[in-house]
């Protein structure tokens, strides 16, 4: 783990950023600009001996040899430039990236308290926006100033050595500007301090409605938030022009010295030459130098401008993340003994920074391997002192024994070691579920290493404990449900083939009512007729939406005499269809459950339906666009779900004749893309599960799928495979925040975590309240099974739990009112009988 920073990131400067950087980059970029600064020069001195020595005697030898150094000193100085460039790109980046790491850092363990004020699109834009323009000033810091001033000065110095009078007149302008342009570059600083705020304020209104969003759709209230929002870009928009206008006013002030500079060189030069106190060279070299004066004096401005802009930015976002953790991370030392659990609560306080007083002189003790219900009315302060409990929360008064020291003294590392936390809202990460299961114990080794009794975690532990928290089943349905990566796992194909073969064989005959097993001779009567005509899995299944468009497998179908038996089939089904439901049928899904004929569709076919009443269907009649749509229908027909019409023998023998002769057609036209169902095969586009079962289900029946789920597994255990399966669920990616995960499943996965830690003190704030009754009795149950190992303190709900607990504590307005076992306070009939009935007797 990195080691904590000598000096707070809130504390240091902006220019702190620029001596961190590689003094062997900084010593490179000086040679450089040592370098640039010469070749800027140079050519000014050429410019005069061309005027004065070269066309005056006409010497073209040494004009070309005058132009040849001219030409060399741009390249090689455009060059030199662009490594400068470089380099402070590189310096900059760094800088950046140094800047986000350790702010990241410090971010991430500032106080919950810091985030429950601090909106999320605030520190988002500090992190990704703000910060960049601190880092482009880093960058140029040493470069662009120390090389435009280095230009100038030798510039100058120059044009004084040519001529005094004139140089020095000419370059009096620049001190005029050095004092004006401040004076309005503090306008710039102004309005860039409100544009910040105000891009802070109007990313954190985004962040808020975006998180808020169901919300804002259940009670309607677009117009609200769109009112919120507009003010705030109204706000913006003013803030940027008045900023802008600023900026230009920097920069026009900036041109119109510059522009002076060339006026005053005619003026006097001119004078001068005419008096002949100069030659003319002198006056070509003064008119060039204004040009190359306008260059590092604009870059200067601009220079300047940055700077203002970046340290703007860069004390506003320190300011923001000022602040420091409440806990040290890292114990100077090991704890004296391992944990054991024992708590102990004495007059404990917890007051918030606006002086709520959340808890009030809680006094309790627990015993290690004690567990602890905490009951109570709602907002008594359960969740508080649970957090208190687990370092979450620094208290403000009393005391948190853990094992007889101070929880609040008690090292960071210390007690993640130690303590289980399981919330009622779990946050899953993006990322897999194994990188959400070993999320806790990834933090552990985070830590500096106090010992070696730790053993490593193995998959069997991982399934262990995803068992024990009841999400095991839905992992193997992810392993089964995804598509075998054979470049990772060459060796499973054929074991899966293996499962395949025995499912059929041992289960054939019991699921034969309920399965639709792939047969090469068998019609499939549950599948699609363009699915029964590939026989197979396609690597594009979007691409069987649209191949009655395709011209040569229309050409197929002619030649397989499948073309006009399929225009007939789509006819019927669209004549059967509007017959049944007529014109006038609600466009609902519902009422076009028997038939292939979507609603969004029906319109389009009661118009075609109407071309073909009272006349025979004829392929010469019809235009394209009309058998095209009576094709599309036919390839959707499922004779077992599509019942107004029968499935003509003819055409299943011709369909079933035409399987290998796609086989044969496909090698030309559709290489490689689709895979046929074999028995000998495994069907590499296609999942586990799909290959295993090689077949369809027949029935929508839970328990079909559930005998189905489990003749899988008993068979994937026989063949010493469940554990690989599980290992490939593992894999599966759970989505932003787990939004490829159900609410019980989520619930699920952190409880796993947690308890794949082995915590000595396991603290569960409602932890299972996403989940139905029989989960969380099994949740219940396995917990019970660690008394006397584990300190529990549990924040329940579900009062019925509490005959499983040691001790119950009732908390109502941040005090523990009884505490005890629960039988003992129910004899008593007090205020947990009356949690309990309702009402007291």
């Amino acid at each position: 783990m990195t080691s904590t920073q000598e000096v707070p990131i809130y504390k240091r400067s902006l220019y702190s950023w620029v001596f961190k950087t590689k003094w062997s980059l900084q010593l490179l970029l000086l040679l450089l600009i040592f370098a640039v600064v010469f070749l800027r020069v140079l050519p000014l001195e050429i410019q005069k001996r061309i005027v004065n020595e070269v066309l005056a005697v006409g010497d073209v030898r040494q004009l070309v040899v005058y132009c040849l150094i001219f030409l060399l000193a741009v390249v090689f100085s455009s060059l030199l430039k662009l490594s400068v460039n470089g380099l402070q790109t590189v310096i900059g980046q760094r800088a950046l990236t140094d800047m986000r790491r350790d702010l990241y850092q410090h971010i991430l363990r500032l106080p919950l308290s810091f985030f429950r004020k601090t909106p999320t699109g605030t520190v988002v834009a500090s992190l990704v926006t703000e910060l960049s323009a601190s880092a482009n000033f880093v960058g140029a810091a040493i470069a662009v100033p120390l090389s435009n001033v280095l230009t100038l000065v030798a510039i100058g110095a120059y044009l004084i050595w040519l001529n005094t009078l004139l140089g020095i007149v000419t370059l009096s302008i620049y001190p005029i500007a050095l004092f004006v342009v401040p004076l309005v570059q503090r306008g710039v600083n102004n309005w860039n301090r409100r544009r910040v705020d105000s891009s802070n304020k109007m990313a954190s209104r985004i962040t808020e409605s975006i998180s808020g969003i169901s919300e804002i759709h259940a009670q309607g209230s677009f117009q609200n938030e769109e009112r919120r929002y507009n003010a705030i870009i109204e706000r913006l928009l003013k803030i940027r022009i008045i900023w802008t206008l600023y900026r230009y006013g920097v920069k026009v002030t900036n041109n119109l010295f510059v522009g002076l500079g060339p006026v005053v060189v005619m003026l006097l030069g001119g004078y001068l030459l005419m008096q002949g106190e100069t030659e003319l060279g002198s006056i070509v070299a003064f008119l060039s130098a204004q040009e190359k004066l306008y260059d590092p004096w604009k870059e200067l401005i601009d220079f300047y401008q940055t700077q203002q802009d970046a340290s703007v930015r860069y004390k506003k976002v320190m300011q923001i993340f000022e602040g420091q953790t409440e806990f040290t991370l890292v114990a100077d030392r090991p704890p004296p003994v391992p944990h054991r659990g024992r708590i102990e609560i004495q007059d404990l306080e917890f007051v918030t920074p606006n002086g709520i007083k959340l808890l009030d002189q809680v006094n309790l003790t627990i015993d290690a391997g004690e567990h602890l219900a905490l009951v109570g009315f709602s907002g008594s302060g359960k969740s508080t002192l649970a957090k208190c409990i687990g370092q979450l929360y620094s208290y403000t008064g009393g005391e948190v024994l853990l094992d007889g020291r101070s929880v609040a003294s008690i090292a960071k590392e210390e007690a993640i070691r130690s303590i289980g936390f399981i919330s009622q809202e779990p946050f899953i990460f993006s990322g897999t579920i194994n990188d959400n299961l070993l999320y806790a114990c990834n933090a552990i080794d985070g830590f500096p290493d106090r010992d070696d009794t730790n053993e490593p975690i193995n998959l069997d532990d991982k399934i262990a404990v995803l068992q024990q928290a009841g999400v095991f089943v839905d992992i193997l349905r992810f392993g089964l449900n995804t598509v075998l990566d054979v470049q990772l796992y060459p060796e499973l194909e054929e074991r899966f083939l293996k499962v395949r073969a025995n499912f059929r064989k041992n289960f054939g005959d019991e699921l034969a009512e309920h399965v639709e097993f792939y047969f090469q001779d068998n019609y499939l009567f549950h599948s699609t007729i363009i699915e029964n005509i590939i026989f197979g899995s396609v690597q594009d299944n979007q691409a069987l939406d649209s191949l009655e468009e395709d011209d040569a497998f229309l050409s197929f179908l002619k030649e397989a005499n499948l073309h006009l038996p399929l225009l007939e089939t789509g006819a019927d089904l669209l004549t059967q269809t509007v017959d049944i439901l007529g014109k006038e049928v609600p466009r609902d899904s519902v009422f076009f459950e028997q038939t292939p004929i979507t609603p969004e569709e029906y319109d389009t076919y009661l118009e075609l339906a109407a071309q073909l009443e009272g006349s025979p269907l004829s392929v010469s009649t019809l235009r394209r666009k009309e058998r095209l749509l009576l094709l599309k229908l036919a390839f959707r027909y499922v004779p077992a779900r599509h019942k107004i019409i029968d499935l003509q023998p003819l055409l299943e023998k011709l369909i079933l004749s035409g399987r290998h002769e796609f086989r044969l057609w496909s090698e030309e036209h559709m290489a490689d893309t689709v895979s046929f169902y074999r028995d000998s095969e495994y069907i590499r586009s296609q999942s586990i599960l799909n290959n295993i079962f090689f077949g369809s289900l027949t029935s929508d029946s839970p328990k079909v799928e559930d005998r189905v789920n489990q003749c899988i597994v008993q068979l994937l255990i026989e063949e010493d495979l469940l554990e690989q399966v599980a290992a490939i669920g593992m894999e599966f990616e759970v989505g932003t925040r787990g939004d490829k995960l159900s609410g019980g499943q989520q619930q699920k996965l952190s409880i796993a975590r947690v308890l794949l830690k082995k915590p000595k003190v396991l603290i569960m704030d409602e932890a299972t309240s996403a989940l139905d009754n029989a989960s969380q009795s099994r949740i219940q149950n396995l917990i019970e099974k660690w008394k006397g190992s584990t300190t529990v303190i549990s924040v329940i709900h579900r009062l019925d739990l509490l005959p499983s607990f040691d001790k119950v504590a009732v908390m109502k307005s941040g005090k523990i009112i009884e505490s005890g076992a629960p039988e003992k306070l129910l004899a008593e009939q007090g205020v947990l009988y009356e949690l309990v009935h309702g009402k007291k007797r």
